[in-house]
C-alpha cells in the first residue's frame, strides 16, 4: 500500500468529531476513519519503518476510567516510533493539521535523574543546549512540561537551569493545513524532520543508558 498523503476527509472527520464525540457519530462514520485516517497512517509508517523501525499507531479510543472528560474518542490520530521508554519520534493528525516531532514525553525516577545528570555534566549538557539551539534555528519548537521551581539538588543560577527544569523535552513543528499534507510529499517532510531530530533522540537514549562519553554532539 503506497502512501498518498492525508485526504481532506480526514481533517473534516476530526472537525466533526470534536463537535459530536459520541458512539452514534463514530459508528456512522467509522468507514471514513478507516479509509481517510487509519489507512494513510499504516502506509506512512510502513514507508518509514526501514529507516526508523516499527511504529505504534495509537488506538482511537480514550481511556475514560479515571478521567473527568468522558468523551469516548480521541480527536487526533498519532503514531509513535519508540527509541526507548517514552522517547522517540511521532507524527500526528488533528483538526489543526499535521504535526511532526520527537523527544521524550515521560521520564520519572531514575530515567529523569539520568537525563538531568547528563544536562548538569559540563561535558554533555552544552551539547544538548547547542543541539536544541540548532533545531530552533531550523524552525522547530522546543517544548515540554517544566517545573516552575528549581529541581532539588541544583542551584537556581545553574547555567542550564532552564533545561534542568524540563520533565519532558518535546521538539516539533506543525505543518497545519498546508497543501503538502494532502500529497505523498508529506512523507519526505516527516522523514527529513525525524532525521533532523535523530541526534536529540540519540542523546536522550545514551543519557538514560548512562553513556555520557558519547553525548558530546558536535
Amino acid at each position: 500500500m503506497q502512501f498518498e498523503g492525508f485526504p481532506v476527509a480526514a481533517l473534516d472527520f476530526y472537525d466533526d468529531l470534536e463537535l459530536d464525540n459520541t458512539k452514534s457519530f463514530w459508528e456512522a462514520h467509522k468507514g471514513v476513519y478507516d479509509e481517510a485516517v487509519k489507512k494513510p497512517f499504516v502506509a506512512l509508517c510502513a514507508a518509514l519503518e526501514p529507516e526508523f523501525g516499527p511504529a505504534k499507531i495509537f488506538r482511537p479510543y480514550r481511556d475514560v476510567r479515571f478521567a473527568k472528560d468522558k468523551t469516548p474518542y480521541k480527536t487526533h490520530q498519532g503514531a509513535f516510533v519508540p527509541a526507548g521508554p517514552s522517547m522517540g519520534w511521532y507524527v500526528e493528525l488533528s483538526p489543526r493539521g499535521v504535526r511532526v516531532g520527537g523527544g521524550f514525553y515521560e521520564a520519572s525516577g531514575a530515567r529523569l535523574g539520568a537525563i538531568r545528570d547528563a544536562i548538569d555534566d559540563d561535558r554533555t549538557g552544552p551539547a544538548l543546549q547547542r543541539l536544541l539551539t540548532k533545531l530552533e534555528k531550523a524552525g522547530f519548537e522546543v517544548g515540554g512540561e517544566q517545573l516552575k521551581t528549581t529541581p532539588r539538588g541544583y542551584s537556581a543560577d545553574h547555567p542550564r537551569i532552564d533545561l534542568l527544569r524540563h520533565k519532558q523535552i518535546v521538539v516539533g513543528r506543525p505543518y497545519g493545513f498546508e497543501k503538502v499534507i494532502h500529497t505523498p510529499a508529506v512523507q519526505t517532510l516527516v522523514r527529513d524532520d525525524w532525521r533532523a531530530l535523530k541526534p536529540l533522540v540519540t542523546w536522550l537514549q545514551r543519557a538514560v543508558e548512562g553513556v555520557p562519553e558519547d553525548l558530546r554532539i558536535r
